[in-house]
């Protein structure tokens, strides 16, 4: 098997498969019972919150994720030709059920009613993954919590950190911290910092929540940005070089860890 230090890195410019952005909803014939399918959720954001909405990273991070999955890995993903499917999916679409994993980019603006949080929670519970990824600062983190906590409440289901000792992270790379990824953007800036909201933000989090048998339900990936490590690969080298192979190998872990748990 490919490592994940050996990743080829794209042609400048682009990322994998260019810049095409054109939401693409779930439907019955996307799942065919056999393989992959990144599935994104799309959700509301709140003006109380702290996001810029669900489609930050979208669809190229859900791409190259998924090409980074059946290149590092044997797992059959879905694809027409060179092209790798991906959907976007309300938490209301009786399809969400289809997905073992589904993320969301940005969460700490997320608005959930009550029949959101009502069929994540089913979901959840039923077997289901969520990977929440991309918010930062102490805002951010507990608007999430209280959303999450409408699905999950957290009396009977809390958030906890995520050890460098948990099989999460062994699952198939040995992932030795949990690295700080900013934008492309913010790291190019004055500094090349990798912090976005500086002290506040400066250190990075791994957490979960659980089921009552210690399933892992939902990963959250605090102060740092892995979806861009996926979406800007090709389009700085260094970035690249500096912020792809842990990213990868967190992520591949991740979805493998979904898929098999």
């Amino acid at each position: 098997m490919a490592s994940a230090q050996r990743l080829r890195r794209p042609r400048q410019g682009g990322g994998l498969f260019g810049n095409s952005y054109a939401i693409r909803w779930a439907t019955a014939d996307d799942f065919d019972g056999a393989s992959f399918l990144f599935c994104r959720v799309i959700f509301r954001t709140s003006p109380y919150g702290d996001g810029n909405g669900w489609e930050v990273d979208y669809p190229r991070a859900d791409i190259n994720l998924t090409f980074r999955l059946s290149e590092l890995t044997t797992t059959s993903v879905s694809r027409d030709g060179e092209s790798f499917n991906h959907v976007v999916v309300r938490l209301t679409d009786p399809l969400l059920f289809h997905c073992p994993f589904i993320m969301m980019t940005e969460p700490g603006g997320a608005y959930f009613d009550d029949d959101e949080a009502k069929q994540l929670r089913e979901y959840l519970l039923k077997g289901g993954f969520l990977w929440a990824d991309d918010f930062w600062g102490e805002h951010a983190f507990q608007w999430w919590a209280d959303e999450i906590g409408k699905a999950l409440p957290p009396h009977q289901f809390p958030i906890t950190d995520l050890m460098l000792d948990d099989p999460i992270f062994h699952v198939l790379y040995d992932v030795k911290r949990v690295i700080q990824i900013p934008s492309l953007n913010f790291w190019a800036g004055p500094g090349s910092s990798t912090s976005e909201r500086g002290r506040e933000s400066a250190i990075p989090h791994a957490r979960a929540i659980r089921d009552e048998r210690g399933r892992i339900m939902v990963v959250m990936t605090h102060n740092t940005d892995f979806g861009d490590a996926f979406e800007r690969e090709g389009d700085n080298h260094e970035y690249f070089l500096q912020f792809a192979p842990e990213g990868y190998a967190f992520g591949v872990n991740t979805i493998v860890w979904a898929l098999t748990h």
